[in-house]
């Protein structure tokens, strides 16, 4: 398979931080999640994590990654997979551990898992900067690896399922641009996007959805966050504005009176992960949102399902 469709990198290589502006276009107003959520519980089942393993790529040489795999994982089972993407500083152990200043993925999945909110799946957690001119092109040139590489790989290594209905990718901040910038040009591998606090890196709307009916579609959920005092929160305006202007449905999740902070990023995962996968075929269990009850609010994803093409591209 061939990256496809993927944008060219913007020219600028420093971040500048918008003003800081507080939108409240039709935001979805998800409740905030409980307490100890993200935290490591010792009474409840955990997930597995194979920290920093390296896999082989064709021209880059061998890369690391973290993968989470659900209490009860049986290589007789397949499984959902989400791609989970880190910030400009991070690498493929910031979105674990308590002392994580981006994400407690593993904490929050091992809590779903024990109030049946979300359907089992394995989290993928990459180091997702690459080689290039400028911190942008290092994340940009990230996407090739993703889709002819880690995804192989991933699918070979572990139960993975190979349809894109069981696909997903998301992210925090320069991660979060990764998610749109790789998301919506590649609808027949990804069918959910989640991009959180998308920074600069973020290409305009326009660039990465040139197929508004694939992204009808194929795309079964997008989900948009970021936190209201965020100076960043205009890249995912745009992207709010560009979808209800074309009537995508979309979930748009500002969190009040936050910026830019792993605050937002656990909140969005815990939200993101219960509303993926909920009726696909995978042959892991799961309930609660695996059965179409995620938590109540915003605006959920009911559109169109198909069958999944898989990778389609892969050649």
């Amino acid at each position: 398979m061939h990256l496809k469709n993927l944008p060219a990198v913007l020219s600028f290589s420093v971040i500048s931080v918008l003003p800081a502006a507080v939108y409240a276009s039709d935001p979805a107003n998800l409740p905030v999640p409980p307490a100890g959520f993200d935290a490591r519980n010792p009474s409840i089942p955990h997930g597995k994590l194979d920290v920093s393993v390296s896999y082989p790529t064709r021209n880059y040489g061998m890369r690391k990654v973290t993968v989470y795999t659900p209490p009860g994982y049986s290589t007789d089972q397949k499984y959902p997979v989400v791609y989970l993407h880190h910030g400009i500083g991070g690498n493929e152990v910031s979105w674990i551990g308590q002392g994580s200043n981006e994400g407690n993925a593993d904490n929050i999945m091992d809590y779903l898992y024990s109030k049946n909110m979300a359907k089992p799946m394995i989290v993928v957690m990459p180091s997702g900067k690459m080689d290039g001119a400028d911190d942008f092109a290092r994340f940009a040139n990230f996407g090739d690896v993703l889709l002819n590489d880690l995804i192989p790989w991933v699918e070979k290594t572990y139960s993975a399922a190979t349809d894109a209905d069981l696909r997903a990718i998301s992210g925090l901040s320069m991660g979060g641009g990764q998610t749109f910038n790789f998301g919506f040009p590649n609808t027949d591998v990804f069918h959910y996007i989640g991009p959180y606090s998308a920074a600069p890196n973020t290409q305009q709307p326009s660039q990465t959805i040139r197929d508004v009916a694939a992204v009808k579609d194929n795309v079964k959920l997008i989900f948009i966050s970021c936190g209201s005092t965020d100076g960043l929160i205009g890249n995912s305006k745009n992207y709010h504005d560009f979808l209800d202007a074309n009537n995508i449905d979309h979930i748009y999740q500002i969190e009040p009176n936050e910026g830019h902070t792993k605050t937002v990023w656990n909140r969005s995962f815990y939200n993101f992960a219960q509303r993926i996968f909920l009726d696909d075929g995978a042959t892991g269990g799961g309930g609660g949102a695996a059965a179409g009850r995620p938590a109540a609010g915003g605006r959920r994803w009911s559109g169109r399902r198909r069958g999944g093409r898989g990778l389609g591209r892969r050649r």
